[in-house]
């Protein structure tokens, strides 16, 4: 279904090729994962497969790049649609029209596909992808989410052969990714859908792929079974992590096979030691009392009390639209809500920009947002101007986040994690009282998270207080000791991280299940047990 013969990708004053000589054929209705860390040549790769590369994103393409017997390097995108979906990163960059019911129809309106087949179309993506309560939104007002699940369906809708979805979990709450993940994993088994998928949380999707292929930086491109492909990667899922902690040759691929592993072998394992509370500030650095948020009719937020503690990390989780974003949004002063809000003695939705960045600041979902000027030299030089920090000092930070770009990169030419990775470093220069992190793993690979955990801490240690909204609960459980979860606008739990995910089924990480009822939540605390 899908074949490369020798392709090769360089951009314009690339110093290397992004992809090199890479050659490989996926049979039809195959799932296969593309792997890699951040700026490995996913996208490329994935924009290959629909004639995005190089048609719309410049450069130079050789080889040949086959899908449906037809070659992309002749076929521009529009000429493929019917053979192949593609829904990139950023899903609300690729809408075209105002609402849930017309996006979905738009594509088939361009195929020419008969009225009354486009609405039975229409009625079943809807419900195949759990949205039918969407159907008359306007796109602009649903969470990242549920955009996320609306392009997925806008493309289902036409019956292509070929599927290429880049991150399609992103933006997604463990819940509806897995109900994402078992509508795709149908189409593949029951009406042999071929999907390409690139996804840098593999512990959501590895146990269902049939293959895998891993980029490793260097232009190639490894093709293989996906415990195979893991055992030598540079990307390590819990689980793959787990394996190599106890020395196993195979990386299992779902907490059942790690679970039985882990009981024919008799694992014992001890409870980690209850780690002492960080000390925390007697007044907290950061008080909302009764905060509300609506959108016209709708209640986002409502009857919201928190407290945050310099030197405390806290994690806030809930489905796609439970109000987190508008929450943060709230608190960081840029939302007008009703409620108080107090950081020190200064209210954040008083203060000009500039101040309320010393004091709150907030690293939104969609990164790229805050960029605006022409490379990333002078992204850095504007941050550290506008911190008054010393020269330099956005650059380092950008360098310990893992995404050491060139200074003359448009950011826009980034990858989503590198964008991240850099608006990241531009607020972080400004060094504020509280952190505010929307989704700040999305796009990022497991050394870059790692990175990213490192900074928070160093944050936390220095006296900041960091809440980070997430859909990434093996990110939550590794960098937060305390955890918020919301539902509907409202905090429904509050408390340490351990006790509520390790009793929670929706939201416990990988370990967790794998060796319940011991309360570990990540292969360190299993390595810390084994100890």
């Amino acid at each position: 279904m899908i074949t490369f013969e020798n392709v090769s990708v360089t951009y314009a004053g690339a110093a290397r090729p992004t992809l090199r000589d890479v050659s490989f054929t996926l049979p039809e209705g195959d799932l296969c994962l593309v792997v890699g860390t951040t700026g490995s040549g996913k996208s490329t790769l994935l924009g290959a497969m629909n004639g995005l590369v190089p048609h719309f994103t410049g450069g130079t393409l050789q080889g040949r790049v086959v899908v449906g017997g037809r070659d992309t390097a002749r076929y521009r995108p529009r000429d493929l649609a019917d053979v192949v979906g593609y829904v990139g990163q950023d899903p609300l960059r690729g809408f075209v029209t105002d609402t849930v019911e017309d996006e979905i129809a738009y594509g088939m309106e361009q195929l020419g596909v008969d009225p009354v087949a486009m609405r039975k179309r229409v009625e079943e993506t809807l419900d195949v992808m759990g949205i039918a309560d969407l159907r008359r939104r306007p796109l602009i007002e649903l969470s990242g989410g549920q955009q996320q699940r609306v392009a997925i369906a806008s493309v289902l809708a036409a019956h292509p052969k070929v599927l290429v979805l880049d991150e399609p979990t992103s933006a997604l709450d463990p819940t509806a990714a897995q109900d994402v993940l078992s509508a795709i994993s149908t189409l593949v088994h029951e009406v042999g859908l071929t999907v390409v998928l690139a996804e840098h949380r593999l512990e959501r999707v590895m146990h269902a792929a049939d293959s895998m292929i891993w980029l490793p930086g260097d232009g190639t491109a490894q093709l293989g079974s996906p415990a195979a492909v893991l055992s030598s990667a540079d990307v390590t899922p819990p689980l793959a992590a787990l394996a190599r902690t106890l020395s196993w040759a195979e990386v299992p691929l779902s907490v059942r096979e790690a679970r039985r592993k882990v009981q024919a072998l008799g694992l014992s394992l001890a409870a980690p030691a209850t780690e002492p509370a960080a000390a925390s500030d007697d007044q907290p650095a950061l008080t909302a009392r009764d905060v509300e948020v609506r959108y016209g009719e709708i209640s986002a937020v409502r009857g919201v009390d928190l407290d945050l503690h310099g030197g405390d990390v806290t994690a806030l989780l809930g489905r796609n639209g439970s109000g987190k974003s508008s929450l943060l949004w709230a608190l960081q002063g840029a939302l007008s809500c009703a409620g108080e809000i107090r950081v020190g003695a200064a209210d954040p939705r008083k203060l000009s920009a500039a101040d309320a960045r010393r004091v709150v600041t907030l690293v939104p979902q969609t990164a790229a947002d805050l960029l605006y000027l022409p490379s990333v030299a002078a992204e850095c030089e504007q941050a550290d101007r506008e911190s008054s920090a010393e020269a330099g000092t956005a650059r380092a930070i950008l360098r310990r986040l893992g995404a050491d770009v060139a200074d003359d990169h448009d950011p826009r030419d980034l990858s989503e994690g590198q964008r991240l990775a850099l608006v990241l470093a531009i607020q972080l220069t400004a060094r504020p009282q509280v952190l505010l992190l929307d989704e700040p793993t999305r796009g990022l690979d497991y050394q870059s998270k790692a990175q990213l955990h490192g900074i928070i801490d160093a944050l936390a240690a220095s006296g900041v207080a960091v809440l980070i909204s997430t859909h990434d609960v093996e990110f939550a459980a590794l960098a937060s000791r305390k955890l918020l979860l919301m539902a509907d606008g409202e905090v429904i739990a509050s408390g340490s991280t351990s006790d509520l995910l390790t009793s929670s089924p929706a939201y416990a990480p990988q370990m967790a299940k794998v060796f319940a009822p011991v309360p570990v939540l990540t292969p360190q605390d299993v390595a810390k047990g084994l100890a």
